[in-house]
């Protein structure tokens, strides 16, 4: 497990990363150290960001088919094929518990004892959100048991049910002890994400409750009254939740974790272009398709992708096909203001028959194009002709509800390429769209995903869960793994 003052030390700079391939992970964290909540909050802060921005990214990428294994090269082969093995997330779980988690609970708890609501809130935020993601991945994961260092070294799952319910009523507490006392948190920039803006937290509060309820709609839990009561707060997300505190281009170790391990150190012949998204943008004249691959290498360069998984069927180089278009310096997103504005969309047409739904997904795939930089003096909205009447992006009310959420859906997976892929991953799992349609039948102008040419499961199946870590389940005999990467989390239901 990583130590509290090892990772401090690392991110105190505001710097970063080490190889996703070497990160410590065998340091007792539960030794006293002397640090601030601040320190503390960075290091959780960076902690999450190298999880979701590196390995991560990457598997959902595949899985929400960004990109694919490029021919020549094998070493995420087992990705594409969803045949993930028990040791895949040893690295990722025990950095969220014993790096992030572990931080947060420190700046929670020492925030507490100062009187601190607004680094109380910040805490709780993060936390909150680090443990859904958990949830959201592996679905039942130590909670009410967990963080309890020697006292239990083999703490039993909570049901991802009753964790999500005990998070948002934290969530809730935070606020209103927030709220009642609002306290000039001493955390100032030591918040890489805000800065301790709280009046950003607050939104960001708010944005992911909505979240949290929206994974519910298709559960008995639904709940539409909390839903309403938050689209009648109308207070979320206004700037992007992002880390972007990372070094120089020549610092190793301290840029963008895909960057750094994907395309610096593993020279950047794995990942190349899918043809179902990447046909998607091509097939709608989308000029985000250069904001989120690059052309490939030839004299005269071209954009060009392959179909899922089909890279092992014959040879070729990576440089040959468009690559994800990551540099040293871009952001790790958390969430966007363009999600924000899809989910609210959803929730519009769920539980308000639709009123106002229009201007949220209007809104959110301008905000989409402002996040992938196609915004420029002389053409200030470049996504209007898309929404436009008759523009391919137009938004219209289908037969009935899922009809018309398709769009949103389908524009919130365009929209999360690069920016937050494990996060488009999930939905894609919980909506179900783009629907997964075999290769004879798909329509990539629409937004389809085809099976992996090379899937070890039966027909149009990608998996929608992680194993437990071995190096968790090796130890802890109150985890018992998952028969297969088939299993459903507990709030997908559709």
């Amino acid at each position: 497990m990583k130590s509290i003052n090892k990772i401090f030390l690392v991110f105190l700079a505001g710097l970063l990363f080490s190889c996703e391939n070497q990160l410590d992970i065998n340091t007792d964290p539960n030794s006293p150290v002397s640090i601030t909540p601040g320190l503390a909050l960075s290091a959780a802060q960076a902690s999450l960001i190298t999880v979701t921005g590196g390995d991560f990214s990457n598997l959902g990428g595949f899985y929400a088919q960004y990109h694919t294994q490029a021919p020549s090269a094998s070493q995420y082969e087992v990705i594409d094929q969803y045949n993930l093995n028990t040791a895949y997330a040893n690295r990722t779980w025990t950095e969220l518990y014993a790096g992030c988690i572990n931080d947060l609970e420190f700046v929670i708890t020492e925030s507490n004892k100062a009187g601190d609501t607004g680094g109380v809130l910040i805490g709780t935020l993060l936390k909150a959100y680090t443990f859904q993601l958990l949830v959201d991945l592996f679905g039942d994961v130590p909670y009410t048991e967990a963080l309890q260092g020697v006292n239990n070294i083999t703490p039993k799952t909570t049901e991802g049910s009753v964790i999500y319910l005990d998070l948002i009523s934290k969530i809730d507490a935070a606020l209103a002890n927030y709220n009642a006392n609002p306290f000039d948190t001493t955390i100032g920039k030591q918040d890489i994400i805000y800065g301790a803006d709280m009046a950003q937290w607050v939104r960001f509060a708010n944005t992911l409750k909505l979240k949290m309820y929206l994974r519910m709609a298709y559960t008995p839990l639904a709940n539409p009254a909390k839903v309403n009561a938050l689209i009648a707060q109308n207070n979320f997300l206004a700037t992007d939740a992002k880390f972007a505190n990372f070094g120089k281009e020549e610092d190793l170790n301290k840029r963008n974790p895909f960057y750094e391990v994907q395309i610096d150190r593993l020279g950047d012949v794995n990942n190349v272009a899918s043809h179902s998204l990447f046909n998607f943008y091509t097939l709608n004249g989308d000029p985000r398709l250069k904001s989120v691959y690059r052309p490939n290498t030839a004299t005269v360069p071209a954009y060009l992708s392959i179909a899922q998984g089909t890279g092992d069927t014959f040879n070729n180089l990576a440089s040959n096909y468009s690559r994800p278009k990551i540099s040293w310096d871009t952001p790790v997103y958390l969430m966007t203001v363009a999600e924000s504005n899809f989910l609210q969309a959803e929730a519009l047409i769920r539980y308000a028959a639709g009123a106002g739904a229009k201007a949220k997904y209007d809104a959110g795939v301008s905000a989409s194009f402002t996040a992938y930089g196609l915004n420029t003096v002389i053409n200030p909205d470049p996504a209007a002709p898309f929404l436009a009447p008759g523009g391919a992006y137009a938004y219209t009310v289908g037969a009935n509800t899922e009809a018309t959420l398709r769009q949103i859906f389908i524009q919130k997976w365009a929209s999360l390429a690069y920016i937050n892929n494990i996060e488009s991953y999930i939905e894609t799992t919980r909506t179900k769209f783009p629907e997964v349609v075999t290769a004879t039948s798909v329509n990539y102008a629409i937004g389809n995903r085809i099976p992996s040419a090379i899937s070890v499961l039966t027909g149009n199946v990608i998996p929608s869960i992680l194993f437990y870590p071995d190096s968790e389940t090796e130890r802890n005999p109150n985890i018992k793994q998952h028969t297969s990467l088939t299993q459903k989390v507990w709030w997908d239901k559709k």
